[in-house]
């Protein structure tokens, strides 16, 4: 050691760490859905769902589709939804024609509410079945904890 190089660490002689170990593979999600409760999935069960929120349409898978909680669940959500919006409706024109019989001025300011009521729903309609084919529920407060009831 006096030829002038410097002592060596015994560390120095360690052999390198093995590899580290690579990731292990990332499985891709199951292509079915998943089944309900009761255990049976319907092999058309997206087109049950964009029946259920056409109005009275809903009665189609309500009444075909038995076995598939899913959908009945979405078919009466969608019943219950539909029955809302002709109480709405209802309840519109007569206050418009009450209010239309005081003051055509309002009645017709009132008439113009009409539109904004329709995209309102026609939104609404859209979010139920874009949620539904994504196997999730939109909750509607009020609306879907009556339709549970059935």
């Amino acid at each position: 050691m006096m030829d002038g190089t410097p002592p060596q660490d015994p560390s120095d002689n360690a052999p390198p760490p093995p590899p580290a170990a690579p990731p292990p593979p990332v499985e891709p999600p199951p292509e079915a859905p998943t089944p309900t409760p009761s255990g049976t999935v319907s092999d058309n069960r997206n087109l049950w769902i964009v029946l259920s929120y056409l109005g009275l349409l809903a009665l189609i898978p309500l009444l075909v589709e038995k076995d598939d909680s899913e959908v009945q669940w979405h078919a009466k959500n969608g019943l219950v939804l539909t029955a809302a919006e002709f109480a709405v409706f209802i309840g519109l024109a007569l206050v418009g024609m009450v209010i239309g019989a005081f003051s055509a001025g309002l009645g017709c300011i009132l008439g113009l509410a009409w539109p904004l009521v329709m995209v309102a729903i026609l939104v609404l309609h859209v979010m139920c079945i874009v949620k539904g084919l994504n196997g999730q529920r939109l909750l509607v407060p009020g609306i879907s904890e009556f339709a549970d009831k059935f």
